[in-house]
């Protein structure tokens, strides 16, 4: 068995039936969940919301993943804290907040992992010294605010990059948008910490998620052929 971690896009589950999808991704083994908050201000869309993650958190006690993409998170984040657990992931992008740093200590200080999320046009060199502060980076394959985008692949070296500094600066490295079975059978052998699973290989598929968690887990993706039966 393969040892990463598997995060389940959340935004892109069915929200008619959120509870059952939740039940239903934790039964098959799904390792967290990924939730992705929006305010139509750092990003272009809106998505998830405070709600949401709070009936997820209240149906599951894996650990939630969330990912702020927001404007000056430190002006909101203890609305979110409040309903996180101890050894929950809380994600910011360093570019929407004036002190970053600032923001990771509330992470920190209430008992959760502090991460960063870094979106495609942003540099290694930009966030060197939140590396340093954080327990796990967020790597973005695609500019953030929907999903179903194209990966683009000059992530792919920024990401050898982080995978170089990952062990001396002691963070864990998860790839965010455009995760398909390709990416992954280059990037897993790699040692990639976890993968946030959406459309591309999780969602509205012709499978149950409790095939294809551990099929994935062993990078086997011949259910992707089903798809076109």
């Amino acid at each position: 068995m393969n040892n990463f971690m598997l995060t389940a896009s959340m935004m892109c589950a069915d929200f008619g039936n959120l509870e059952k999808e939740v039940r239903a991704l934790e039964a098959a083994g799904i390792d967290s969940f990924h939730i992705d908050i929006m305010d139509g201000r750092y990003v272009n869309n809106f998505a998830m919301s405070l709600y949401d993650m709070i009936v997820i958190a209240r149906v599951s006690n894996k650990p939630l993943d969330v990912h702020l993409m927001i404007e000056h998170p430190r002006n909101n984040i203890d609305l979110f804290l409040r309903y996180l657990r101890e050894g929950d992931t809380v994600y910011i992008h360093p570019e929407a907040e004036y002190h970053p740093s600032a923001t990771i200590q509330k992470i920190i200080d209430r008992g959760m992992h502090p991460g960063i999320a870094i979106n495609p046009g942003t540099s290694v060199e930009s966030v060197k010294e939140q590396l340093r502060i954080v327990d796990r980076v967020l790597v973005m394959a695609v500019n953030p605010g929907n999903a179903s985008q194209m990966f683009l692949p000059f992530v792919g070296e920024k990401i050898d990059v982080l995978l170089h500094l990952r062990k001396k600066m002691g963070f864990e490295l998860y790839w965010d948008g455009a995760c398909g079975a390709e990416r992954m059978l280059e990037y897993a052998p790699k040692k990639m910490d976890g993968f946030v699973l959406g459309t591309t290989l999780l969602f509205g598929k012709n499978a149950e998620y409790s095939d294809i968690i551990p099929a994935i887990r062993k990078l086997d993706f011949s259910y992707l052929k089903k798809e076109s039966v």
